[in-house]
């Protein structure tokens, strides 16, 4: 089966590196407009990691534009959406991707970085959503919100259970979002990856610990970005079509 997404539009958060990274350039290769979303540098120049995804896919013949908001930023996600409604007139997937941990135990977590963790994970992707499926609604024609969550959606994570809160609201507000949109035939869907190997994390799984974790696991290996590809491509195209409100493991049998 071929996939393509020529002439739409798809905004991926978090995009500079990893999973998000991963996202851009599954979609790029088939022919949709991505916006690379980014956290810009505190000086408000963009990052090296939006840069370098987007001269990634222009070098392969795609089209791509970086953007350096902060989606936690309700100010910045609305100019976000202006500008790519300027360029480039409309949004037909939004990608929920961007996110983040602070790994500590639930004593020791402090209320600043609580917020932090629910407001960059759960209520920035619960208002970008919001403000892509007003532009859908006004087009009158299809989309497709794609989340990010996580096995911790609905698995115990030692060490993590703000983050586990965050991405269990993601697969809520997944559902409840399929429910209103539905009428509007816009899908919502979730992805729950499993342990992924990427730029942030790869130093603890050459460790003692990390390499008894994944043996502990049925495959006794880490997941790789493209794991997510079939997944993504699936639930933002027509294939898909009849799937919305719906969260995909893909875990690779770690909690099988």
């Amino acid at each position: 089966m071929t996939i393509r997404y020529d002439n739409q539009v798809a905004i991926i958060t978090g995009a500079g590196a990893g999973l998000g990274r991963s996202h851009a350039l599954a979609l790029a290769r088939r022919g949709a407009k991505v916006v690379v979303n980014d956290l810009a540098q505190a000086d408000g120049t963009l990052s090296a990691g939006a840069l370098s995804v987007v001269a990634e896919i222009e070098a392969e013949g795609g089209e791509a534009m970086a953007n350096g908001a902060n989606v936690a930023k309700l100010d910045e996600v609305e100019l976000m959406i202006s500008d790519v409604m300027a360029a480039w007139g409309r949004i037909d997937i939004l990608v929920n991707n961007a996110g983040m941990n602070i790994p500590e135990k639930a004593l020791d977590i402090t209320p600043e970085q609580y917020d932090l963790i629910l407001n960059t994970n759960a209520r920035a992707p619960f208002f970008l959503a919001t403000e892509a499926a007003r532009r859908m609604i006004a087009r009158k024609e299809h989309g497709r919100i794609i989340n990010i969550a996580s096995v911790g959606a609905f698995n115990v994570l030692p060490g993590l259970t703000p983050y586990c809160m965050s991405k269990s609201a993601i697969a809520m507000m997944t559902r409840g979002l399929a429910r209103e949109l539905a009428r509007y035939m816009i899908n919502v869907n979730a992805i729950c990856p499993g342990y992924i190997e990427t730029e942030i994390n790869d130093y603890w799984w050459k460790t003692e610990g990390g390499q008894k974790q994944i043996n502990s696991w049925p495959r006794r290996r880490l997941g790789q970005a493209d794991d997510l590809d079939g997944a993504l491509l699936l639930l933002a195209s027509d294939a898909g079509k009849g799937m919305t409100g719906t969260t995909i493991n893909v875990d690779d049998g770690q909690y099988s």
